[in-house]
């Protein structure tokens, strides 16, 4: 019955497609994670007790919009380099706006972290996010 063992590899195929993510949303969980991570290492520095609430939040929403940022460029542009640079460049830039908001004494504190997780959510994105989901027409 080779009418079984097609359906069993078609239905496998597509049980696997549905189960791969999509590059943002692999972005938004990995820069969510991350960024949340950057922001509770703030309870490290002592100094930052008062501003916590404020230094996870700015954390936090600086790697979402890294990652969805970042996400978007890797289903675009396939090449690892180029998602990895361009995740730096992407988290780069939203730190500097967070520079901007908490003085520029903290912004090396602020910048490397940030182009860390870029460069992590880029190469993740790249590595393990799925293509862009397209409708078929059932036959």
């Amino acid at each position: 019955m080779p009418s079984e063992g097609a359906a069993a590899s078609h239905a496998a195929s597509q049980e696997e497609s549905s189960m791969s993510i999509t590059k943002p949303i692999l972005g938004l969980a990995v820069g969510g994670a991350l960024g949340l991570l950057d922001g509770l290492s703030g309870f490290l520095e002592p100094s930052l007790a008062p501003l916590m609430s404020s230094v996870i939040t700015f954390s936090l929403l600086k790697g979402l919009l890294s990652g969805i940022g970042i996400g978007y460029f890797s289903q675009r542009v396939p090449s690892m380099p180029a998602g990895i640079v361009a995740g730096i460049a992407i988290a780069a830039l939203l730190s500097l706006l967070v520079v901007l908001h908490a003085g520029m004494a903290l912004f090396w504190d602020i910048l490397l972290p940030g182009m860390l997780l870029g460069a992590i959510v880029g190469f993740a994105t790249q590595k393990f996010g799925g293509a862009k989901k397209r409708v078929t027409a059932a036959h």
